[in-house]
């Protein structure tokens, strides 16, 4: 009930339409409650008196309250449908902001497909519990408590009678609520697994077809698919012990009222007509137990879904503005990097008591064996993460300081793997300053070295390139990138390898662009291929997570140490594209 009542206070802003539904349900209700009164006058009136003037209004008021019903039932589905609909698309628009604020670290742990399933598969159980549900709740609800008080009307001390198998039908319910929402859960869980798989595969399509993995990729969904079958038919098979408890309960309580009912009828204490409407109330009262009961685990299944959404919502943001953060003014790009120290896991350093300062202009390179740090160092200037010990400036500012949009708008980085929108090429460069007119874009992409091969593609700039830009070349798609950052204009950039999966013609245009890129900006380059950094103004190299060597590439290879060594791999050996190191 606690996330429930916490899903429900989304409904706020539209509690007026929530207030309007609610009165055309009670009155839809209303309108079915009174036919058995209809039925109890026809018997005892019509067919027992001969009363033809009560039969003309019974007539007129079957037709008047079925108008009545249908006008109002229009009303409560069109308005309950709206509020959940609205709620839901609230709902989604706070988790997916929510999302965009979670640090790198939370994607690094969990599956893309993972975190669609939240928005895709939860969101949409919260819709069912939200509308359809919710509908059907007020509606049994309504009819419950007006049955009830028709039937105290015609015959209180009968009523009490039936009213014995409630608490029955409300332990059963609660019995059976907890196992539908543990069983939910794990169905919810089981389509995120199916989701994620989906992703997987499907991203990865020409690693499966390189290696004609097709059938096993289908085995491995097959699999996926028996687990969610047998999760759901787990929970179909509660659900189906459900109903029938409550119906027999139900079928008790009809008993008990046939039984003393027919008795006080034979002992003239009540009328045929009025026990036949009492029956028919009974009925109305037994058939919205048995409903709510469904309602009701079909939303503890829904709430599954709530609580997955929730676990999200609540989860911590570790990299945020601090109170009191102001806006890093335009920078210069003097960049400091003290004594800093971070591990991605406790206790495992990633970097250890690193310090270097670079100035405005400046190229920074960091050289190393994988895994050495070297992405990592890029990843804390812009604060994707946050130092474990020491600080890291800006013109004197500590990045933890100011606003992350100041920041972030003030750094540009081209990483090695490109990711484009399935856009324009337009819109895709227009990314980096949404305010860009056509002719800046336009400018951009000729210093990027990329407006002639835009020109070339069949609509030019407004070319749409596919999911993830597939239908580029490497070299065409980082050349788009690059046009991104020029656009940007940022004053401190970060090259992450950012030609090192390029053949060599595209590598030489695109290394151009990136040369012009450079110019009167703060630099740090991660470079795999060293002839892309024998310009430098300070190598480090980079092992273990420590600075072991830096200087100028002369002054490395003079120093014999293991930048010289990587240099003579590389072209002593002939190894002119350089190894994975």
């Amino acid at each position: 009930m606690k996330n429930y009542l916490r899903l429900l206070s989304y409904i706020k802003p539209y509690m007026r339409r929530l207030v309007e539904a609610v009165v055309c349900i009670v009155v839809a209700a209303g309108a079915n409650l009174y036919l058995p009164w209809i039925i109890k006058d026809m018997i005892d009136k019509v067919l027992a008196e001969k009363d033809m003037e009560m039969l003309n209004l019974i007539a007129v008021g079957i037709i008047v309250t079925f108008i009545i019903r249908g006008v109002f039932y229009y009303g409560q589905s069109y308005l309950v449908s709206f509020v959940g609909q609205r709620v839901i698309i609230d709902v989604r628009d706070v988790l997916f902001r929510k999302i965009q604020r979670l640090p790198l670290s939370y994607f690094d742990t969990h599956q893309t497909g993972e975190i669609m399933s939240y928005i895709s598969n939860d969101v949409a159980a919260l819709q069912s519990a939200l509308v359809d549900r919710l509908i059907e709740l007020f509606t049994e609800l309504s009819i419950f408590f007006g049955s009830l008080v028709m039937m105290v009307m015609l015959d209180w001390q009968l009523s009490i009678l039936t009213l014995i198998t409630v608490p029955l039908v409300g332990q059963a319910m609660k019995i059976f609520g907890r196992k539908l929402k543990k069983s939910g859960t794990v169905v919810q869980e089981r389509l995120s697994d199916i989701t994620s798989m989906m992703q997987e595969s499907i991203s990865a399509v020409r690693v499966v077809k390189s290696f004609g993995r097709e059938e096993y990729e289908n085995e491995r969904f097959h699999n996926q698919n028996e687990l969610n079958f047998k999760a759901e038919m787990k929970n179909v098979q509660q659900m189906s012990l459900l109903t029938p408890t409550v119906e027999f309960l139900a079928a008790v309580a009809v008993t008990v009222i046939v039984w003393f009912g027919g008795y006080e009828v034979v002992n003239g204490r009540i009328t045929a007509g009025a026990l036949v409407a009492f029956l028919t109330y009974a009925v109305n009262l037994a058939n919205p137990v048995k409903r709510i009961s469904r309602v009701y685990g079909n939303i503890q299944k829904a709430m599954a879904g709530a609580d997955r959404v929730f676990s999200v919502l609540d989860l911590p943001e570790s990299i945020k503005d601090k109170e009191g953060a102001r806006d890093l003014p335009k920078v210069e790009g003097n960049v400091s990097i003290e004594d800093v120290s971070f591990e991605y896991k406790e206790g495992i350093p990633a970097l250890s008591h690193l310090s270097l300062t670079a100035r405005p202009g400046e190229m920074i390179a960091f050289v190393g064996p994988s895994g050495a740090g070297k992405s990592t160092i890029a990843n804390l200037i812009p604060r994707f993460y946050d130092v474990t010990s020491g600080t890291i400036k800006i013109d004197g500012y500590d990045i933890r300081d100011v606003t992350l949009a100041s920041l972030r708008g003030q750094i540009g980085m081209v990483p090695q793997e490109t990711m484009l929108f399935s856009q324009t090429v337009r819109e895709n460069i227009r990314y980096g300053r949404l305010d860009a007119t056509d002719e800046e874009i336009v400018e951009a992409a000729k210093d990027a070295n990329a407006h002639e091969f835009i020109m070339q593609l069949p609509d030019g700039y407004d070319t749409k390139i596919g999911e993830r830009g597939l239908n580029l070349s490497g070299g065409q798609r980082q050349r788009i990138a690059i046009a991104r950052a020029i656009l940007k204009d940022p004053q401190i950039l970060i090259l992450d390898e950012a030609t090192s999966a390029l053949d060599t013609e595209s590598e030489k245009i695109v290394q151009a662009a990136l040369d012009r890129l450079m110019v009167g900006r703060t630099s740090f380059v991660i470079a795999h291929r060293l002839s892309t950094i024998f310009g430098a103004d300070q190598i480090y190299v980079i092992e273990h997570g420590s600075i072991v060597e830096h200087g100028t590439h002369e002054e490395l290879l003079d120093a014999g140490g293991l930048y010289s060594n990587l240099y003579n791999i590389q072209f002593n050996k002939g190894n002119l594209k350089g190894t994975p190191f």
